[in-house]
């Protein structure tokens, strides 16, 4: 299985290269006054506004300052009753594509995080998958993806 591999502080992550719609540069990024911490702002993707989490803050870390290698990684989001919305992810430090074999894939044995999957080992060390499904808590789901209404 292949998987894009970022950093959060100073440990190896990763997305199924599947969940990965999308890796940009770091845009600007229009900030959401009383958004949860985690949020980092809203990006203008095509003309669309796409929420952007901030992956460190996300864990309970503080920010890094950005640097070259910062991305925004979009994937789709389900926000329920079928629908998928676009969501950003604020990656700091995304190193590239490392192939992982599910039979190394093991269950890391520690509740920290919903969305913090199976770990793994790799050639170049131990990584833990993030899971897209699990990845916001319900109040920054909430907040982020109002139902929409629909027009008469």
């Amino acid at each position: 299985m292949k998987v894009l591999v970022f950093l959060i502080g100073p440990d190896r992550y990763a997305l199924r290269l599947g969940a990965v719609g999308r890796v940009l540069p770091v845009v600007g990024l229009k900030q959401l006054p009383l958004a949860p911490a985690c949020v980092a702002g809203l990006m203008d993707f095509h003309g669309q506004p796409v929420p952007v989490i901030d992956l460190s803050r996300l864990a309970g870390l503080a920010p890094e300052p950005l640097c070259f290698d910062a991305r925004i990684i979009l994937v789709d989001y389900a926000v329920g009753a079928g629908q998928v919305r676009a969501l950003g992810l604020l990656a700091e430090h995304v190193v590239g594509i490392d192939s992982v074999r599910p039979e190394t894939l093991a269950d890391s044995g520690v509740e920290a995080a919903p969305f913090l999957g199976q770990v793994a080992s790799t050639a170049n060390g131990m990584l833990q998958l993030v899971e897209i499904d699990d990845l916001l808590p319900p109040e920054v789901h909430a907040v982020l993806f109002q139902p929409r209404e629909v027009a008469p």
